[in-house]
């Protein structure tokens, strides 16, 4: 029995499998576009100059707020896919899912029925730079 144990935010992703007093992590997922600063990508214009945003006008930009849920969403959904995916192979019974909680709601959000229900436990912080011990206790795993 293989659990994939997730920790998460909006930009970064780090995969553990674990399996009977084992884990170790097997991949990391990284959305560059989330840790970009939002003037970064929108500058109108290709960030020419005189443009609003490239001169630190904030309005310039649009709703600062919404380009991040934006990029949020996108990575919520690149990750949701993998665990679609690695439970469709077979490969992964079920999943525990460490994750920022802002980010955790866009996951679930992303999620399909037959992932979500694989879901055997969700904590909701932001834990992708602690180590794995941490992980491993966050997750319940002894």
């Amino acid at each position: 029995m293989t659990t994939y144990v997730i920790a998460s935010n909006a930009a970064h992703a780090r995969v553990f499998a674990h399996q009977v007093g084992r884990i170790r992590e097997i991949e990391q997922l990284d959305h560059p576009e989330s840790q970009a600063h939002v003037g970064d990508l929108r500058t109108g214009e290709g960030g020419k100059e005189g443009s609003g945003a490239m001169h630190g006008n904030p309005r310039a930009t649009g709703n600062q707020q919404a380009t991040s849920d934006k990029h949020s969403a996108m990575f919520a959904k690149e990750l949701a896919e993998y665990m679609k995916a690695a439970h469709d192979k077979g490969g992964v019974d079920d999943f525990i899912v460490i994750a920022e909680p802002r980010f955790l709601g866009a996951l679930r959000d992303k999620m399909d029925d037959p992932t979500r229900r694989a879901v055997i436990r969700e904590v909701d912080k932001d834990l992708t730079k602690q180590n794995v011990d941490d992980i491993k206790k966050a997750a319940g795993i002894v």
